[in-house]
């Protein structure tokens, strides 16, 4: 039962309006002395953290005690609502100076236990009636509950507030991450601070398959996100253990991922487009499709691929003689005339890479000469269809 559940005390429980003048003033003369209590007991609030705001919270905690205390007007609704307001805020100070409501609630704890005591030292030395006493001491105990219920009120209102604070300034540091031009050190610094988010010495792009229509998965807190991109992209920092890509990996549920080089945090949007083109590589087939995709192990065919419009025009007239063939026929040439050039035109080799008798290789090659001319011996046109031929094959 709350006090606004109590029924009026009766006029035998009434005191003399100068007993009620001499407890209100013994109820605010205790301030002092709870401000100092509270500083001994509770480390949080000691002399040297906190002065004129804990002395605040106290003279406002015996006002409301003394408003409810009046037995002859119900507390007005708004004016409760203003200390409500004013707890809210308390508590809310405690979620910013980075303490738990543990403090603030022993603090109030304290505070009731020394009202108490001096109510019932008052109350013999003015012979004050037991349900009188009875009634004042609930008083005090629901003061206790509606400061806590308010505070925590606050708290967690703050905690929400500052939590999309910080996921605000993390996508604005995202976005200046991978943005075009490369950020300044300086700008990165700042943004990264005001972000909460330590710089990391190196970092690294990663890319992967868009997942269900669910909420997303809860990450490790040092790896930024965009998962309203398609497809959802990552900063991971300090990848070259491997461990933090890997406990990304784990929190994708198997989805498919791709791992951009490790770069400084000025060069992140580079890693990003790397981690971007090897996933679409692998998407296509230009390059193994793997759980994991690491951009580390395909730089060549990453450099070949940075356009890959280029390498198709490149692909396109380098095998126009290959083009009037059959399907079928126009592979087996083009996988033998590949070999050929990987393993330096030994025949030999490539009849052992393809499984076939050496006359066979022999025979596809007069048949490639023929159709490409003397330029299949050139080098440098070498160099051109080994290209084209792996963009194809």
């Amino acid at each position: 039962m709350t006090m606004r559940d109590t029924p009026r005390p009766t006029a035998s429980t009434a005191m003399t309006p100068e007993t009620v003048d001499l407890l209100r003033a013994d109820i605010l003369g205790s301030a002092e002395t709870m401000v100092r209590e509270i500083q001994k007991r509770v480390p949080e609030y000691a002399a040297d953290r906190a002065g004129h705001p804990l002395r605040a919270g106290v003279d406002l905690a015996l006002r409301r005690y003394l408003q409810l205390l009046d037995r002859h007007v119900d507390p007005d609704p708004e004016n409760d609502t203003d200390w409500r307001d004013l707890y809210r805020s308390a508590g809310a100070n405690e979620m910013r100076a980075g303490r738990s409501l543990d403090a603030l609630h022993a603090a109030v704890r304290l505070c009731a236990r020394l009202a108490n005591r001096r109510l019932r030292v008052f109350a013999e030395r003015h012979a004050l009636a037991p349900h009188a006493v009875a009634w004042l001491s609930e008083a005090i105990f629901d003061n206790t509950d509606e400061i806590a219920e308010a505070s925590a009120e606050g708290y967690a209102q703050a905690r929400q507030a500052e939590a999309g604070e910080r996921d605000r300034r993390r996508r604005h540091l995202l976005g200046l991450l991978v943005g075009d031009p490369a950020p300044s050190e300086q700008a990165l610094a700042a943004a990264a601070a005001a972000a909460d988010w330590r710089l990391p010495r190196r970092l690294a792009a990663v890319v992967a398959a868009p997942g269900p229509q669910a909420p997303p998965p809860i990450l490790p807190p040092e790896v930024l996100n965009d998962f309203e991109h398609d497809p959802p992209y990552f900063i991971v920092p300090d990848p070259e253990s491997g461990a933090e890509v890997r406990a990304l990996v784990n929190c994708l549920a198997h989805r498919q991922v791709a791992v951009g080089l490790p770069v400084a945090p000025t060069g992140a949007g580079r890693s990003l487009r790397w981690a971007r083109l090897a996933f679409d590589l692998a998407a296509k087939g230009r390059i193994p499709r793997r759980h994991v995709v690491w951009c580390s192990e395909h730089l060549a065919t990453l450099t070949v691929f940075q356009d890959e419009a280029l390498v198709d025009a490149l692909a396109e007239r380098s095998l126009a003689p290959l083009a009037p063939l059959r399907a079928d026929k126009r592979r087996l040439l083009a996988e033998t005339l590949l070999a050929w050039l990987t393993f330096n035109r030994n025949a030999i080799e490539v009849a052992a890479h393809l499984h076939v008798h050496p006359q066979t290789v022999r025979h596809r090659l007069r048949l490639l000469t023929d159709l490409f001319g003397p330029q299949i011996r050139d080098p440098r046109r070498g160099f051109e269809l080994e290209i084209a031929l792996r963009a194809r094959l």
